[in-house]
């Protein structure tokens, strides 16, 4: 009998049908087989998640926004995660005003801090202002200071006003689509993503 591969077991063992979509200079095999996920799959296959990863770097291809505009109707929940992180030629905030464009209105619950060398080393939460730090293994969690809060209060507000509006639930009915960064080397966005699917799953 053949062995299970590490995605196949983690699949199993979140019980949901993760499916993953993206240019190949976005990872998508890695981002499968860290959550669990599938690449290859036919939009039309059912599943309960769909992650589509893109890289800021390589853009959006035509064929992944076939493939997001072939879920609109079936409503399933969709995440998308940003990669390339460690390329400072690009960032967070490139990626997701792309997918505002060739996708749909995303929201972004954590916006990236960077350290001294410009890389990214921790996550803002626009929802409590806590910090995650990735620096520190397992990540250190604490509050962020004024000048954080100062930079980011135009965001928070933004996002604040998305999640009144689509409510909790939008997510997991498949009308909010989050967009999350992360940096698989370094496990920067691993916990926030494994939460979104943790949403799923009750």
């Amino acid at each position: 009998m053949p062995t299970p591969s590490f995605s196949q077991a983690a699949r199993a063992s979140s019980g949901l049908r993760i499916h993953v979509f993206g240019h190949q200079g976005a990872y998508p095999a890695e981002v499968a087989h860290e959550f669990g996920g599938l690449t290859g799959q036919d939009p039309g296959v059912e599943c309960d998640l769909a992650i589509f990863a893109i890289n800021p770097s390589e853009g959006i291809d035509s064929k992944s926004i076939a493939q997001w505009e072939a879920l609109n109707d079936s409503m399933v929940p969709r995440l998308i995660v940003v990669t390339g992180l460690e390329d400072t030629q690009a960032d967070f905030d490139d990626a997701v005003l792309l997918a505002n464009r060739v996708f749909d209105q995303t929201v972004t619950p954590y916006l990236v801090l960077h350290d001294d060398a410009g890389l990214p080393c921790a996550l803002i939460s626009l929802q409590d202002l806590q910090i995650i730090d990735y620096t520190t293994l397992p990540p250190t969690i604490r509050q962020s200071d004024p000048e954080h809060q100062q930079l980011v209060a135009e965001f928070r507000k933004e996002y604040l006003e998305q999640m009144e509006f689509m409510g909790e639930d939008g997510f997991a009915a498949g009308l909010l689509f989050p967009a999350i960064p992360i940096w698989l080397e370094r496990r920067i966005g691993i916990d926030i993503v494994k939460s979104y699917i943790d949403r799923l799953m009750h």
